[in-house]
């Protein structure tokens, strides 16, 4: 596969009807939706989360997780989205920040939870495996589009870039490192994690929110540190605070923020209740 990568170029479009494309971004885009909404409804019947309700939650999810990833990448490149206000719109050419996703996602959970009487924990506990799932199918609409690869490599999984999609600084360079593989297999083996611990609580009966603080703290601790890794050696454009490129910065306010979660779970409390009992 890696000799694959090496020597094939990739196109942005998969099929043409004259004026109408379907896009690669766009179909990986979907197949990660599709297998994320799988392995939840997989998982639902152990939740005790009725279907109906997961198929309800799952759509807004998808609506406003699209919207608020689109939103933050506007925000990450407003001085380009500003002189090409039109591009806002060329959703298929990538611009989709998961940052910007799990803002929304967690907006939209909250609100859920709150209509519907759901434990909002559980709602994203049962959420987070299949998300891994879908950012590690989604990620390879980047290579079609050959964007957010990173620094030049010999290595001989590099991937060729087009000179058109190359940064003015590597125009005389055709091999760089394929970020967008090393982030797909990342978030496989989260997703893989985060399975094997919903079989143990499964198996152990221990599907209670504390426990569901615990799954959601390890998908963002996890995958922000993948993504913190990656950001060195990223280099598509991004702003840059207290010397660390965006995303490095979200990245370790979320792992702060998880690890707190973690030492100090809100429900710790009704763990020790039960214990008892």
């Amino acid at each position: 596969m890696l000799t694959l990568l090496h020597n094939f170029h990739p196109q942005a479009i998969f099929i043409s009807f004259g004026f109408f494309h379907i896009y690669w971004y766009g179909i990986f885009v979907v197949l990660g939706i599709l297998a994320a909404l799988g392995v939840s409804f997989f998982f639902a019947k152990y939740y005790l989360v009725k279907k109906d309700s997961l198929f309800d939650l799952s759509f807004w999810l998808i609506i406003n997780g699209l919207i608020g990833a689109r939103v933050y990448d506007i925000f990450l490149q407003l001085p380009y989205y500003t002189q090409n206000p039109l591009a806002i719109f060329k959703v298929w050419q990538g611009g989709l920040a998961i940052h910007g996703g799990i803002i929304a996602g967690i907006i939209t959970i909250y609100i859920f939870s709150r209509q519907q009487r759901i434990s909002s924990w559980k709602l994203a506990a049962l959420i987070v495996p299949g998300v891994a799932l879908g950012q590690a199918i989604g990620r390879w609409g980047n290579y079609f589009n050959q964007e957010l690869f990173g620094l030049p490599t010999n290595s001989p999984w590099g991937i060729p870039i087009d000179l058109l999609n190359r940064p003015f600084n590597y125009l005389t360079v055709n091999y760089f490192h394929p970020t967008f593989l090393y982030e797909s297999i990342g978030c496989f083996l989260i997703f893989i994690f985060l399975c094997l611990f919903n079989l143990f609580l499964i198996k152990k009966q221990k599907l209670t929110n504390y426990y569901f603080v615990w799954m959601v703290s390890f998908y963002v601790v996890l995958y922000s540190i993948l993504r913190f890794s990656l950001e060195f050696i990223r280099i598509d454009e991004t702003p840059t605070f207290l010397s660390l490129r965006w995303p490095q910065f979200i990245s370790l306010i979320l792992i702060f923020l998880s690890s707190i979660l973690l030492t100090f779970n809100p429900h710790a409390k009704t763990k020790n209740n039960q214990a008892q009992k």
